[in-house]
Parts: structure tokens; C-alpha cells; sequence
């Protein structure tokens, strides 16, 4: 018999542990995506706010959806099985890119594709110098598809962010493939940290109107 006092565990072993905390984890993606929608809508916060969180977000929830697609086959069971009322949530989740992105009245099929591309790519840079990853061939091919996009982009070639990149991409070109960043280089990590942070928030100004027409941020490649 349990006693009334006594705590009841979730899990016996540390396999069952980690996969509580992976669920947990997937639990309180969903909550803050929905918060974010319902933010949005009510003007709370604005869209180049907004877009790199969302974005972020359904990465997020993209990559934990891996982790634990054993024990749940669907967002929607999980959530009925956990008692989440997210509909905003479910929604963006089910559309896959930012509100911003998917009520564009200008943009079409592919210019949402590219800017959550972009965006992805944006990510992923930030991630692999939060790991602190060094060497050539771990960070030229990020770098490189992230200032390859900036071309889809009518205006870039104006914004200060795209030419710190393209200043990082030449450092990067000059090095050999298994070479790492100097001892010099590597003190530069902030502000490599930092000019990634200023064109990502420029990128979304720019898309949100804040310096542009978005009519004018966008045209097709040739």
C-alpha cells in the first residue's frame, strides 16, 4: 500500500529520468511558443521581436520532437495526454515558419522559404560559436550559406551586418581547412559574438519595415 505522504517518482531508472526531462523540456517549448503567439497578437511585442524567437522556438521544438518521438507520435497526443490547451502553439506549429512570415501579403511560397533559411542558417552560426567551435571547416560552411543568403535580399548589400559577415568570411577563407582561430583571433570571440547578434536583428528590422519597405527587402535571385 502507498502512503498518502509519501512522494510518488516518476521514474525508476535514469533512462526513465531522461526521458521525463525530455518531455519536460518539450512541455515548456509549447507553453512558450504559445505565450508568444498570444504576445504577438496583441501587439505585445513587435515582429522583428517576434520573428527570431518564434523561429527559435519551432527549431526547438523540431529537434526535441526527435528525441522523444517514442514515447509521443504526435504534438496533438501530447498534448491531450499532458492537458495542454495551446491552440496558438499548435497552430505555428503546424505552419512551420513565423506568423510574419506566413501573413506576408508580398511574399510568396519562396520568399518565406528563404527567410527561414536565413534565419535557420542565423541559428546555427550562433550555436557553433556558443560551443565555441574554432576550426575552418567547422564554421566557413555555416558562415558561407549565411552570407549566401543575404543575396535573395534587394538592399543588403547596404546593411552593415552583411559586410561584418563578409569581413569574418574572408578571415575564415585565409585560413586552411583544419586550421582553428589564434590564441589573437579567438579574443575576438566577442565581438564575432556580437556582430552576428547586430546583422541578425538588422535582418529582421529590415523585413519588419523597421528601416525598409518590405516591398523593397525582397526580390528573386537571378
Amino acid at each position: 500500500m502507498l502512503s498518502l505522504d509519501e512522494e510518488v517518482r516518476l521514474y525508476t531508472t535514469n533512462a526513465e529520468r531522461e526521458k521525463y526531462s525530455l518531455l519536460a523540456t518539450l512541455f515548456g517549448i509549447v507553453v512558450a511558443l504559445d505565450f508568444l503567439e498570444r504576445a504577438y497578437v496583441r501587439d505585445s511585442i513587435t515582429a522583428a521581436e517576434y520573428s527570431p524567437a518564434c523561429t527559435r522556438l519551432l527549431s526547438q521544438y523540431m529537434t526535441m520532437l526527435k528525441l522523444v518521438k517514442d514515447s509521443i507520435p504526435s504534438i496533438e497526443e501530447f498534448m491531450t495526454r499532458y492537458r495542454l490547451d495551446t491552440p496558438a502553439a499548435l497552430h505555428r506549429i503546424k505552419v512551420g515558419v513565423p506568423a510574419t512570415v506566413e501573413h506576408s501579403s508580398e511574399a510568396g511560397p519562396e520568399t518565406g522559404k528563404w527567410i527561414a533559411e536565413t534565419t535557420q542558417n542565423f541559428i546555427t552560426f550562433m550555436d557553433a560559436l556558443k560551443l565555441r567551435l574554432r576550426a575552418k571547416d567547422q564554421l566557413h560552411p555555416i558562415l558561407q550559406e549565411l552570407v549566401t543568403g543575404y543575396a535573395r535580399f534587394k538592399g543588403s548589400k547596404e546593411w552593415e551586418g552583411r559586410s561584418r559577415m563578409v569581413g569574418w568570411l574572408i578571415t575564415l577563407n585565409g585560413m586552411k581547412a583544419s586550421e582553428e582561430l589564434t590564441e589573437e583571433q579567438s579574443r575576438q570571440y566577442y565581438q564575432l559574438l556580437f556582430d552576428v547578434d547586430y546583422a541578425y536583428a538588422e535582418f529582421f528590422r529590415s523585413l519588419s519595415g523597421d528601416t525598409n519597405d518590405r516591398d523593397d527587402a525582397l526580390r528573386a535571385p537571378s
